[in-house]
């Protein structure tokens, strides 16, 4: 029994008075679910186990017939086994919690009640995981937002020709037409030689008036 004081995480001590060997069969059966075994052990071996084990603070509640509820440390469920005890009193009326130990320290009877109303370790776990797994999905959602948004104002941008192909280009193109009709006003003619001798010949060129002057004379 010091072995399995040891090797528990708890140990509840129940008043077994008035029970049947098959209502007892029945508690094991549970308990066994639970991770947890119960025994029926004298007072005096139990005084001697707790001794053994370093778990003397189990001798304060050895009094009258006192059954054993042992919660194994691997695998076992505090509180599961607790439910256990407690809906078995609650249908038969018979046990009475008398205390236990649990983390090597002393709890009452009013504690193993409370320890019945916490929920199963597997449903710890899933609350556990659901709030753990809920900063996550938010954090997903807002980068599947972010991301959302990004190609909205990147597909905006395109649109309007900042980026990207489409009929961007046009703008520029007619600013370059209208440069070119500009330069095409400013710009010299092409042979200022040319011109210069065209000039030179409209001078000397003589007018109709001096050549009947020249016929006179």
């Amino acid at each position: 029994m010091a072995t399995q004081i040891q090797e528990s995480e708890a140990v509840f001590a129940v008043d077994y008075r008035g029970i049947s060997v098959p209502q007892a069969a029945d508690l094991r059966v549970k308990l066994n679910e639970a991770g947890a075994r119960f025994r029926v052990v004298k007072n005096t071996l139990t005084q001697l186990a707790a001794d053994r084990a370093g778990a003397e603070s189990l001798k304060e509640v050895l009094e009258g017939p006192t059954a054993f509820t042992f919660v194994a440390a691997d695998g076992g469920d505090v509180a599961l086994a607790a439910k256990a005890l407690a809906q078995f009193r609650r249908e038969t009326e018979l046990l009475e919690f008398k205390g236990g130990v649990m983390g090597g320290e002393v709890i009452t009877a009013e504690q193993i009640t409370a320890l019945s109303r916490l929920p199963a370790r597997e449903v710890l776990h899933a609350q556990l995981v659901a709030m753990v797994a809920s900063p996550i999905t938010g954090l997903v959602r807002g980068l599947n937002a972010l991301i959302a948004g990004l190609a909205i104002q990147l597909r905006q941008i395109a649109d309007e020709g900042l980026v990207g192909g489409g009929e961007a280009p046009a703008p520029v193109e007619a600013d370059q037409a209208k440069a070119g009709e500009a330069e095409q006003e400013s710009a010299p003619t092409e042979d200022p030689a040319a011109d210069a001798a065209a000039a030179d010949q409209e001078t000397d060129a003589p007018s109709e008036g001096d050549d009947d002057k020249e016929q006179e004379g």
